[in-house]
Formats: C-alpha cells, sequence, structure tokens
C-alpha cells in the first residue's frame, strides 16, 4: 500500500494535542488520545512525537504563538491618548472574560513546567516576548517586565480564585508601577 502525502499531518496532530489539552486537562493527553483527535494512526503521533512530553511543549508552543499575536494585536490597537494603566487593566480583563478558555488553557500548560523542566523554557520566553513587546509603550525594559510580572501575578490570582476582574483597581495597581504617573488614591474593594 503507497504511503499517503500528507504534508500538514504534523500541524494537526498539534492542534489535536491543544484541543485535547483543553477537554481534558495534560492528565488527558496521551499519544492515543491525540491520535483520535487528529484522526490519524497512532503510529503517525510517536513518528512525529518522541513521548507525552514533546508533545506537551509543541501544545505549549502552539498556544505562546496564538497569545503572544493576540498580545501584539491588543498593543497595536491600544488608545494613544488612554493611560497605559487603564489600558493593561483592560487586557487583563479581557484574558479573564472572552478569552477565558484560551487564558485557563496556557495558564495549565504554564503550570506543567513545575512538573516538567521541558517546558519551562517556552513558559518563561512567551512572559519575555511579552515585555519585549510591551517596552516600546514604557519608559524602559524593566518597567515592561514588572508590568508583565503584575499582569501575570494578577490574572493566576483571579483564575484561582474565580473573581472577576476589577478594571478600576487593576488600573490604579498597573499606575503605581508606571513611573511618573504617580500613586492614585486608593480604589476601594468591594
Amino acid at each position: 500500500m503507497p504511503r499517503r502525502y500528507d504534508p500538514d499531518r504534523r500541524e494537526r496532530i498539534v492542534a489535536a494535542a491543544v484541543t485535547v489539552v483543553g477537554e481534558r486537562g495534560i492528565a488527558g493527553l496521551s499519544h492515543r488520545a491525540v491520535a483520535a483527535a487528529a484522526d490519524v494512526p497512532l503510529g503517525s503521533t510517536t513518528y512525529h512525537f518522541a513521548d507525552r512530553e514533546e508533545l506537551l511543549t509543541a501544545a505549549l508552543q502552539r498556544i505562546n504563538d496564538a497569545w503572544l499575536d493576540r498580545f501584539e494585536g491588543w498593543l497595536a490597537a491600544v488608545d494613544p491618548a488612554a493611560r497605559p494603566a487603564d489600558e493593561l487593566a483592560r487586557y487583563v480583563a479581557d484574558c479573564l472574560g472572552p478569552q477565558r478558555a484560551a487564558t485557563e488553557l496556557a495558564y495549565e500548560l504554564y503550570f506543567a513546567g513545575l512538573r516538567l523542566p521541558a517546558v519551562r523554557p517556552l513558559a518563561a520566553g512567551c512572559l519575555e516576548r511579552m515585555a519585549d513587546l510591551l517596552r516600546p509603550h514604557v519608559a524602559d525594559g524593566t518597567t515592561a517586565r514588572m508590568l508583565i510580572a503584575a499582569a501575570d501575578g494578577l490574572i493566576i490570582q483571579l483564575l484561582l480564585t474565580g473573581r472577576e476582574c476589577d478594571t478600576g483597581q487593576a488600573a490604579a495597581m498597573f499606575a503605581r508601577l508606571l513611573p511618573g504617573t504617580g500613586s492614585p488614591p486608593d480604589v476601594p474593594t468591594g
């Protein structure tokens, strides 16, 4: 039987790995589950990805790429007349509102790095790239990294607690981190 020409098979397998993790969590990721989701023979997944960790790493890279594309799109749409702190608060609210499913998936894969060292550089690289992208919009690289770290921490807290993003409170927090914006008065918490 001749081999079927399927140049997009590897990409379909990666997309299926993302789907499987989104539906079943990291614990549900297996070559068998991905092969079924991609509608390919099991041997195809093991041909392209030697083990589960390689599948997970490929899925995280795909999710990172989508996350960074979304972040770049957000930066391009930032209103230059608006306060940067307000815009960053809007970004966090978007991550926890309309983009919540994608955010939960990304963070689930990032936290896999606690147990899987191969995943760590991808998670760290994504955050570093976000700081690089933010850098032209703020005073310096340290400020960009600090804002990304604060946004990341806030997103994690809100994901874990299930609370809504209070954009006023988030904006006040970010304003305190931005040089020259002064410290706005405390925003009462609910």
